[in-house]
């Protein structure tokens, strides 16, 4: 299969390695896809390494501007139908993508934004499909570890764990495809948001414009998560990230609802860290989740 109408969008952040990756795999497996690279201030060879390849575009920001701002600006150049929002650091295994925009350009199909299997390098899938916080399942995920659900119910609180398509209230912000027109339609992204909870942001605003998110595990591809966001932070941002979900599910969801999700949370990284002690592995980054939850609780929810 092809990759014609199809573009893929990207941002890159001092990414060389990565995107040279990912264009090359692109190069392999769907000839014929555009690439739109989008850069944010780099100061490595990301920018020269997105334009040895052929058919792809480089938008140049000159400097950080977040994530989502710089993905919309690399949508803005697409004039291919249907457009793959993914990570640098995402690596093509095969054709499927291509599966997954025959999907989204189905006469009969309606406006959807699709997300494939994500595996890690070790053959596990990622967590990429998600559900809507405080949500009954999300809800009995967090009072009890899903190992121990039956196979159905364990499914219904890990909806990545599918084995065909399933209706999924966000998708992680890894790897997302829509028709061009239905995601610049939507924004996408907030611009409000400089960097995490993007994706949630968006699966929830969707879902009440209409446009359902689905896991289609049909389409797959690697993620090898170099964490360069990390590295330029000087590690993982817990109290970033707590912040800004919190934000998004209050904005999104009300007050109330942002409440109970952050003692969701807590639930969840308290039993996680338990669980992990009770089996002597480390449990640091539970712990760090739950502390980072704790001390952003005093702060007034704010997107931007």
């Amino acid at each position: 299969m092809t990759g014609a109408g199809i573009a893929l969008v990207t941002v890159t952040h001092n990414s060389c390695e990565d995107v040279e990756r990912l264009l090359a795999s692109a190069a392999r497996h769907l000839p014929g896809a555009a690439g739109v690279v989008v850069d944010s201030g780099s100061v490595d060879a990301s920018v020269a390494a997105a334009r040895s390849h052929v058919g792809v575009r480089v938008v140049e920001l000159g400097q950080n501007l977040g994530f989502g701002r710089a993905t919309n600006a690399g949508l803005a150049q697409v004039t291919e139908p249907v457009s793959v929002l993914l990570n640098p650091d995402v690596e093509l295994l095969d054709s499927s993508l291509a599966a997954l925009s025959a999907e989204l350009m189905r006469p009969d199909a309606p406006d959807r934004l699709l997300g494939p299997e994500v595996l890690r390098p070790g053959g596990d899938r990622e967590d990429s499909a998600q559900l809507r916080p405080t949500s009954a399942a999300a809800a009995l995920g967090a009072v009890l570890p899903p190992a121990v659900l039956p196979g159905p119910l364990r499914e219904r609180v890990e909806p990545w764990r599918a084995s065909g398509p399933r209706r999924v209230d966000w998708l992680v912000g890894c790897c997302l495809a829509g028709r061009t027109d239905t995601l610049r339609r939507l924004g996408p992204f907030d611009e409000r948001i400089f960097l995490y909870a993007e994706d949630l942001e968006l699966g929830l605003r969707a879902g009440a414009l209409g446009v359902q998110s689905w896991f289609w595990p049909a389409a797959r591809l690697l993620h090898h998560g170099q964490h360069s966001t990390h590295a330029a932070l000087g590690g993982e941002p817990f109290e970033l990230k707590a912040r800004q979900r919190r934000a998004v599910v209050h904005e999104r969801l009300g007050p109330g609802r942002g409440r109970l999700d952050d003692r969701l949370q807590m639930t969840t990284f308290a039993g996680r860290a338990a669980l992990k002690r009770l089996l002597r592995r480390p449990a640091d980054r539970e712990l760090r989740q739950l502390a980072a939850l704790r001390a952003v609780r005093r702060e007034q929810p704010s997107l931007g």
